[in-house]
């Protein structure tokens, strides 16, 4: 039996790598270096395309927590980034082309992996592994529509996120427009001075600059304005659009306010909410600085900062079961961004679990189920929980995202400390109880 892996970005080699750890022969497509994206330039595979650094490496942060998650669970991508890292603080960077070079000689080097170059434009007979990233080709794309039907998206317009237990509860309030239905929105009331502070920042602020790749409308959504954007086009454009007051009274005051900020509930928990309208290009920098002057947000923990660029992806919570295969087609797999999760090692982490799934399927073995407390389980869980389905963007790895603990812990660090150690005690515990090492 042989296992497809399409790409050979992060998350494909980690699928080709855990595959073949299992003994199964693997072929690795990859269409570089007889066919580029606009982004890609190295030959090699894992190329880091924007930032070198793989974010924060201390276990009690949410990237660090999902490294230490990845090298329990047999991570190539890890190991190298550590061989080849850069300082950095305390993030975990690497030298781009010696990481890739190292992820590359040990994906060569490996006796059950064959690789095949050139572009994929049809799925080979048998099970696949589509890794193709955030720039899919369009060939490959239309044989990904053909799979997902309408649940493929190519334009990333995504709101920040904020954690519940951050904002001011003094200042906020649930309610729903003309108390129509239940209070499912978190209110953010502001006054005129207020609202015409924000504007005037907001304005102003420093936006991304896109790429050339990016500035061509693929398929945007309906409605996906950025807010800056609308706001240029005049002093009240918001307040008769994501701002608009009516049907709104202020708790405090009794009166309906000037313009107010409505949040949404990101997740089943309530521990996420998303800035309705607010999709944005905004630098991250000038999203933290300005989207604080929100009242109720003056201290507010962005764990997702909005974002407008081309990317990928298709809707997993109507496509994938947990463990990244799809539900109409169970021997087709989905690893990395295209699952809708954000960054480097989350693709990577995709990866993992889509090759192990994968090919502890044709052993016959006990499936691998990550508890949700993980960062991987919580990752794995968010791309594929119906719950989602219909407003589903791409999420990276924070604690927002794992359950509550169950303890108030007023220091972050400390807080931040037992989601991690309960974590890899929980994944520990499972990786035991499936012989996980034995059969590898």
């Amino acid at each position: 039996m042989i296992i497809n892996v399409i790409g050979a970005g992060l998350a494909g080699c980690e699928a080709a790598w855990c595959a073949a750890n299992y003994g199964i022969n693997v072929r690795l497509y990859e269409m570089k270096p007889e066919k580029y994206t606009p982004a890609h330039k190295y030959q090699g595979f894992a190329e880091l395309i924007c930032s070198n650094s793989l974010k924060a490496a201390r276990l009690e942060s949410a990237a660090g927590l999902l490294k230490a998650e990845m090298e329990m669970l047999g991570s190539l991508t890890v190991p190298c980034a550590k061989e080849n890292a850069v300082e950095a603080g305390g993030a975990l960077a690497v030298n781009r082309e010696k990481f890739s070079d190292s992820v590359t000689e040990k994906i060569k080097n490996h006796p059950k992996i064959e690789i095949i170059y050139g572009e994929v434009t049809e799925l080979p007979e048998g099970i696949s592994i589509i890794a193709t990233g955030p720039l899919t080709s369009g060939k490959m794309a239309d044989v990904i529509k053909n799979l997902c039907g309408e649940g493929l998206s190519f334009y990333d317009a995504a709101a920040p996120i904020v954690t519940y237990e951050s904002l001011d509860k003094d200042k906020i309030f649930f309610a729903s427009r003309y108390d129509r239905g239940d209070a499912d929105y978190i209110n953010c009331p502001m006054n005129k001075e207020e609202y015409l502070a924000f504007y005037n920042e907001l304005v102003k602020a420093e936006r991304v600059q896109l790429k050339d790749f990016e500035t061509h409308p693929f398929s945007v959504y309906e409605g996906c304005m950025p807010i800056e954007v609308l706001a240029s086009r005049g002093e009240d454009t918001m307040r008769f659009g994501p701002l608009k007051p009516v049907g709104i009274t202020d708790k405090r005051t009794g009166k309906r306010p000037y313009a107010v900020v409505q949040l949404r509930k990101e997740n089943r928990e309530g521990t996420m909410f998303n800035l309705v309208g607010f999709q944005t290009n905004l630098k991250f920098g000038e999203q933290k600085r300005v989207f604080s002057m929100i009242t109720g947000l003056e201290n507010a923990e962005f764990i997702r900062y909005g974002v407008m660029h081309r990317n990928t992806f298709i809707n997993s919570p109507e496509i994938l079961n947990s463990d990244f295969s799809m539900r109409e087609n169970p021997n087709i797999y989905f690893a990395g961004q295209i699952t809708g999760t954000e960054g480097y090692m989350e693709s990577a982490a995709g990866g993992i679990i889509a090759g192990t799934s994968a090919a502890r399927k044709i052993l016959g073995l006990e499936p691998l189920k990550l508890p949700v407390d993980t960062m991987t389980g919580s990752l794995s869980a968010y791309v594929s929980d119906p719950y989602n389905n219909g407003k589903f963007q791409p999420m990276g790895a924070n604690m927002g995202i794992l359950p509550d603990i169950g303890k108030k812990i007023k220091d972050k660090k400390l807080r931040y400390g037992a989601y991690a150690e309960r974590a890899v005690n929980s994944l520990k515990k499972e990786l035991e109880r499936i012989g996980y090492e034995n059969n590898r």
